[in-house]
């Protein structure tokens, strides 16, 4: 299983949590996904995880993804 972890800009409550693990849960390999809003972090487990895929899951949720940490 990999894990790939994620900040996130512009995530601030529950409903944008649920809005991001919703449209990361489509991408195809991704088995769980945590949204810690503190540190504006996504952490996306699966096998295989295609980086370029959950980034977009995360654009299209409506938020931008600062950096891969």
């Amino acid at each position: 299983m990999d894990e790939q972890r994620y900040r996130v800009t512009g995530m601030t409550c529950g409903h944008c949590a649920g809005h991001v693990t919703e449209e990361v849960k489509q991408v195809p390999g991704v088995s769980d996904v945590v949204v810690d809003l503190d540190a504006h972090a996504v952490t996306v487990s699966g096998a295989p995880l295609d980086d370029r895929l959950i980034r977009a899951a995360i654009v299209e949720a409506g938020y931008e993804v600062a950096a891969a940490i």
